[in-house]
């Protein structure tokens, strides 16, 4: 049950709704939505209850929705929402723009985040990112520059005037890396960290939320029901590729499941072909395919020196390479009603 709040109710209203929900014994959170202020329980009351909070003194509606997806459904939400990143001047997932995040997988040096930056700047993306938290299969591999990388990502954010998204993955770095960035980002092995989704949806940032590699569309919906329903209604979907038997890729990108997130939910659904594919190769046409079957944006991994790269460098596209698949996004994404976004901060609108 989602007891909507008129846009002009006072802290004494809320404070009342609420505490006629606890009366009951229902345990309800406070949430913002579209503007919104939300009061939101985890089970339907009593009809005569029902009645008493949706009278009550600066209640606009209420909404019941059957089923565990009650925020990220269609029931709740029938239009498409829009997550705006960076402000005004930042980026805005949803409606007819399609945003490009661009940048290394890892954060590894001041020079090497000059390098990639410029490149992608250049060629038109709208979000930075690089990861300074690295969860890694083997304990012996790179796991990031922690503190050290996300100052260089501030950094970068303040040179460049661009967004920028990075990995958090432990709630005690939730609210450190969200000083840092403009978006926090779950990745694929932390989709069903709930103490992890539950602190992000309390961060004031807005969340990108990776599909775990073996993960059902209605699990990765669910996670997202975490972010919301601690308040958050800022988040994005991002399909990274599941588990498979082939191995000629580095995992399948199921974009079968962009088209399906979208009729089920009103959050925007981007896509990583490069953590799915694996391949260089392959990035670009399967960053076109998303584009024409939907998707708001992208996810892409570009290294100017990608054989020395510490993580991840076999998937990376260079400088030239991403520029050459910005030209071939542009008509693509005109074809479907969509137009490249890019940031007001560099004098530029959608081109």
């Amino acid at each position: 049950m989602i007891a909507v709040m008129s846009a002009d109710a006072t802290p004494d209203q809320i404070a009342d709704v609420l505490a006629l929900l606890r009366e009951i014994g229902l345990d309800p959170v406070i949430g913002e939505f579209a503007g919104a202020t939300l009061v939101i329980t985890e089970a339907a009351a009593a009809p005569e209850v029902a009645f008493a909070v949706e009278t009550a003194a600066g209640v606009d509606r209420l909404v019941m929705v059957s089923g565990a997806q009650q925020l990220t459904g269609r029931d709740f939400c029938p239009a498409d929402s829009r997550v705006e990143v960076g402000g005004p001047d930042g980026a805005v997932f949803g409606g007819d723009g399609f945003v490009v995040i661009a940048g290394p997988c890892a954060v590894e040096s001041q020079s090497q985040m000059n390098g990639v930056v410029d490149s992608v700047v250049a060629a038109g993306a709208a979000m930075l990112r690089g990861g300074a938290f690295k969860p890694r299969t083997s304990p012996y591999s790179f796991q990031g520059l922690g503190v050290a990388g996300l100052a260089l990502l501030a950094e970068q954010r303040s040179r460049t005037g661009l967004p920028v998204v990075t990995e958090v993955v432990t709630p005690q770095d939730v609210e450190r890396v969200a000083e840092e960035s403009d978006m926090l980002q779950i990745g694929t092995r932390n989709m069903q960290n709930f103490a992890l989704l539950r602190e992000a949806g309390t961060s004031g940032r807005p969340v990108l939320l990776k599909r775990g590699m073996a993960a059902t569309i209605e699990e990765w919906l669910l996670a997202a029901e975490y972010l919301m329903h601690m308040g958050n209604g800022d988040v994005v979907l991002c399909e990274r590729g599941i588990r498979s038997f082939d191995r000629s890729t580095r995992f399948t990108l199921d974009l079968s499941a962009v088209a399906e997130a979208k009729r089920l939910t009103h959050l925007p659904v981007i896509v990583d072909p490069s953590h799915s594919t694996g391949r260089p190769h392959l990035v670009g046409p399967m960053s076109l395919a998303a584009a024409a079957c939907g998707a708001d944006g992208l996810l892409i991994d570009v290294h100017t020196d990608a054989q020395a790269a510490l993580c991840d460098g076999a998937q990376a596209l260079s400088g030239a390479q991403f520029t050459e698949l910005m030209d071939r996004l542009r008509p693509v994404a005109e074809a479907v009603g969509r137009t490249l976004w890019q940031p007001r901060a560099h004098g530029l609108t959608r081109v």
